[in-house]
């Protein structure tokens, strides 16, 4: 099943792939290709490249300062970027804080914080999950104390992505105790800079360092870092998680990953044939295109709900997670059988982009390394356990 464009959509589609082909460094898309392992200043010199346009903050109403694209757009454009291998733009400060703060903040909040996540000057990181509290997120212990026009906070996250990166956090904390677990929850934007605050990397089996456990030694927040009312926070988290997990379906990441399995196919041989001619493997190349191409048109389907300005319920944001994740999940199997023996050895000095990156060896080397980062695509967000849970709640009513 293919989509039918009407002659503007395609005009803008022209505008997407022409954009990315003058502006797009080349040092980064040959690190993209492979599926490397990119620093800050990676995302960073992209993304304000996109904000010098305007399309960094891509998923923004025009009343926000973004593009206000229709939903079409917002799918061609992640569809072409990943196609033509662009970082993914990293969601915590446009798809996850931005709303929150337009939404729920205050106007000293709005003009402190938007500005600079619309031109991707300022890194995020979002400060949830806890040792004791990770799929259980309402559980969490991490405490703010009222201490007059600021609170102080202590307490710990855990597998928090690119905290070493960031510059702030929005964060989830017990103003309260409440004798409901969710109520008493509060929704803070902390400067990472604040003293008391300690980030230790936690690094992956392959050798890169994306996630961090988060450490707060009475760290003084002031209140007017408090987005909201207190105690609402889980209400904030709740509207912040539904659109994560749209987001987390991963069209751009699997589109990718697609069209890398696809070279790669096409040039290994196996048994002097070229692997996609061998049956079993066309079969699954196929199998895993048309679930893809399912998963895209869901996608679509919620993304227009909410771009209509309703909610695509916490049921159907919890499936697309669920399949995005396995599907990604599946190209880097499938990526990895690809590769056959050169995919045997794990190399760490090439998942940091170092060595020669200009043929598909790269690609073929790299697969374990992107075989196993992948692996953690079915916990962050919301363990893919608890996601059929809530499906199983919310959908089915179980």
């Amino acid at each position: 099943m293919e989509l039918e464009f009407t002659p503007e959509e395609r005009a803008f589609a022209d505008e997407v792939r022409d954009f990315i082909a003058g502006h797009l460094p080349p040092d980064i898309a040959q690190r993209v290709e492979h599926d490397l392992h990119l620093e800050r200043d990676d995302y960073m010199r992209w993304q304000q490249i996109l904000g010098r346009r305007g399309w960094h903050a891509y998923t923004w109403p025009e009343s926000q300062g973004g593009p206000g694209w229709s939903v079409i757009q917002r799918y061609l454009f992640e569809t072409i970027s990943g196609q033509m291998n662009c970082p993914t733009i990293q969601p915590f400060g446009p798809r996850m804080v931005g709303p929150v703060i337009y939404n729920f903040g205050n106007a000293q909040q709005q003009a402190q914080h938007l500005p600079g996540i619309r031109d991707s000057t300022v890194w995020w990181c979002q400060g949830y999950s806890e040792p004791a509290s990770g799929s259980d997120l309402a559980s969490l212990a991490t405490r703010a104390d009222d201490a007059g026009d600021h609170y102080v906070v202590n307490g710990q996250k855990i597998w928090t992505s690119y905290a070493h990166h960031a510059d702030w956090m929005f964060c989830l904390v017990r103003t309260r105790r409440e004798s409901r677990k969710q109520e008493g929850i509060s929704f803070l934007l902390i400067d990472m800079r604040t003293p008391g605050i300690e980030v230790q990397p936690i690094p992956m089996l392959e050798g890169t360092h994306s996630f961090n456990a988060v450490f707060f030694t009475d760290v003084r927040v002031p209140k007017a870092n408090l987005v909201g009312e207190e105690g609402q926070g889980w209400r904030y988290a709740k509207f912040l998680l539904e659109h994560e997990r749209v987001e987390n379906s991963n069209i751009g990441f699997s589109t990718f990953a697609l069209r890398r399995l696809r070279r790669m196919a096409a040039a290994v041989q196996d048994r002097g044939r070229p692997l996609v001619e061998q049956p079993l493997f066309r079969a699954k190349l196929a199998r895993i295109e048309a679930q893809l191409k399912a998963l895209e048109m869901t996608t679509l389907r919620a993304l227009s709900s909410m771009g209509s300005g309703s909610s695509p319920g916490a049921g159907l944001a919890s499936a697309l997670k669920i399949r995005g994740t396995e599907i990604g999940q599946s190209l880097t199997e499938l990526l990895f059988e690809a590769a056959g023996p050169l995919g045997q050895r794990l190399d760490p000095a090439l998942a940091h982009g170092e060595g020669d990156l200009a043929s598909l060896d790269a690609s073929l080397r790299g697969a374990p390394a992107n075989y196993f980062w992948r692996r953690a695509m079915s916990i962050y967000g919301g363990s893919n356990e608890i996601q059929r849970n809530i499906v199983a709640k919310q959908v089915l009513g179980l």
